[in-house]
């Protein structure tokens, strides 16, 4: 049965993974939003250099994510983290990068010096997703590799920030308020740790108590999990779905059961409380539709491409 159902997704993702013959406009040119983002990417873009690309990364992706469902978060995040950070290589320290590394080999092996780490990188958090039977959506690509990365431009958003402060590290990057709660629901798959969120728990505000945003019920179970010196133990992002790619993580912070302070800050402004409500009300109707058009977006920030940054022979090396 298992077999069957490897060869059912292989079948699916080979489906809806085939790219169309077309550039496709950057989202940014029109509205101007991100000036620093004008390059165009396409969907066919490797169709002569290396046809056989989407097939390698399709395959390698699903030999590493079928038996480890959880890497696909992993690799997700570490997607999101290169768009925030000019395009650098991978992270090494980052869960996944294993995979990365696995995909960009075989690539070398059959189309040396064609593939950036970038689109690579790209590819598989899309086809990772997928494989856990999450959305699917289009990747255009053309991508070239960063040779440089400064840690001043590192607008990573934090866990422990507000609202006001996430918005400004998206706005930052080109994406607006919707993009920003959109893609917050990727916390619906991965883990963190008790590290994280000890002082928020135990200690808040100094005086041993915790978070008041908190839904006191959810604290007490997180505190049977995490005592207060442990920094180790791991801590679901999306209580009681965290297996799922699916909306449930709206259901848990409208239920004040965000993991992060970052999580229950979405509740702290209209219009990202209103998008979390109407997924609630409505089931995550247009969830999957929104984060595929999210992810779009956040593909085309901070590219570089044509005759900028380089394509790198191993993505934890530059040229």
């Amino acid at each position: 049965m298992a077999l069957k159902n490897l060869l059912a997704l292989v079948v699916l993702l080979g489906v809806v993974g085939v790219s169309v013959a077309s550039p496709y406009e950057n989202p940014f040119r029109k509205s101007q939003s991100n000036p620093g983002t004008m390059g165009n990417l396409d969907l066919d873009y490797y169709r002569y250099k290396c046809p056989q690309m989407e097939d390698i990364v399709r395959r390698v992706t699903i030999q590493y994510v079928s038996p480890k469902p959880t890497l696909a978060a992993a690799l997700l995040r570490m997607h999101f983290h290169d768009c925030f950070v000019r395009r650098r290589s991978p992270n090494l320290t980052l869960k996944g990068y294993e995979v990365v590394d696995a995909v960009k080999s075989a690539l070398e092996i059959a189309c040396p010096g064609v593939v950036s780490c970038a689109d690579v990188l790209a590819l598989v958090a899309r086809d990772a997703v997928l494989v856990i039977r999450g959305p699917w959506w289009p990747v255009p690509l053309g991508r070239r590799d960063g040779r440089i990365s400064r840690i001043s431009e590192a607008n990573l958003p934090s866990p422990f920030a507000n609202v006001d402060t996430l918005k400004k590290n998206f706005s930052d990057k080109g994406l607006n308020t919707k993009d920003l709660v959109v893609l917050s629901g990727s916390h619906t798959i991965g883990v963190s740790s008790c590290g994280l969120i000890s002082s928020r728990i135990y200690n808040f505000t100094g005086r041993g108590d915790f978070d008041p945003a908190m839904n006191p019920n959810y604290v007490m179970e997180l505190k049977k999990r995490c005592q207060p010196t442990d920094v180790k133990t791991i801590v679901d992002m999306d209580p009681g779905s965290v297996d799922k790619f699916d909306s449930h993580y709206f259901d848990a912070v409208d239920q004040r059961k965000g993991l992060f302070i970052s999580d229950s800050a979405l509740l702290n402004d209209w219009e990202t409380k209103l998008y979390i409500k109407t997924q609630v009300w409505t089931r995550g109707a247009s969830f999957n539709r929104d984060f595929a058009e999210s992810m779009v977006k956040l593909g085309f920030v901070g590219i570089l491409t044509r005759d900028q940054g380089e394509v790198r022979s191993r993505c934890d090396l530059v040229k």
